[in-house]
């Protein structure tokens, strides 16, 4: 099963597992939404990689009622959802796949939510220096993402507390049996790795702002 078709299938269930497969979730969306409100623009112009049913960007219009945004995904059912979602709110969906369509430049933010961890690793930071490039000066890149252990003996706790704690909100089997049926198409680096392609980049003030074991969220900076 590719990455499309396991997104196509779950999406008309995943706003409701989320809160149930993110055990912090408030923390890990408000974390990201917190750096978001450091834009300096009443209508911001965001792209949202991998924008799902438009979760993420769901919650930045909370903020930015008049920001104007472009949501790309492969998975032509989530956009179904993203699309119920922003029914009259002129968000720009677009299919594809983001490492290789065209989409447009001059952004005051591009943002992701549990996108990137599916992109191979060295090619993140491909995809890190292309979002370099369409940002606008002061622009801000954000991503909320599951990052990998940097030894396997961190792997293994990361994965261990991440079980637990969904057991303890209860998940069922088969609700974790189909999560981890996606997880076979993760590939997954660690924060260590993603930070320093960051800079690599050319992003500056670069900072994981919030991490809990797993789920993390950072940010880079262009300054020209």
């Amino acid at each position: 099963m590719g990455i499309k078709e396991a997104f196509d299938n779950v999406a008309k269930q995943y706003d409701v597992n989320r809160r149930l497969l993110i055990p912090c979730f408030d923390d890990f969306y408000g974390s990201a939404i917190a750096i978001i409100k450091t834009i300096d623009n009443n209508a911001p112009k965001i792209l949202d990689l991998g924008i799902g049913t438009g979760l993420l960007s769901a919650f930045i219009l909370e903020e930015y009622p008049d920001a104007q945004i472009t949501g790309i995904d492969m998975s032509s059912k989530m956009l179904e959802e993203a699309e119920k979602r922003f029914d009259g709110r002129g968000v720009e969906l677009l299919e594809g796949n983001y490492l290789t369509v065209e989409v447009g430049c001059g952004y005051d933010a591009v943002v992701s939510s549990l996108s990137i961890h599916h992109v191979e690793g060295r090619d993140k930071y491909e995809l890190f220096r292309k979002m370099y490039g369409l940002l606008n000066d002061g622009g801000i890149f954000i991503n909320a993402d599951q990052v990998l252990g940097s030894t396997s003996n961190i792997e293994g706790i990361y994965r261990s507390e991440w079980y637990g704690a969904m057991r303890d909100l209860g998940v069922s089997d088969e609700l974790l049996a189909a999560s981890e049926e996606r997880m076979k198409e993760d590939k997954m680096s660690t924060l260590q790795e993603q930070l320093s392609w960051l800079i690599e980049a050319g992003f500056a003030d670069v900072e994981c702002w919030y991490k809990n074991f797993i789920f993390t969220v950072y940010s880079g900076r262009k300054f020209v």
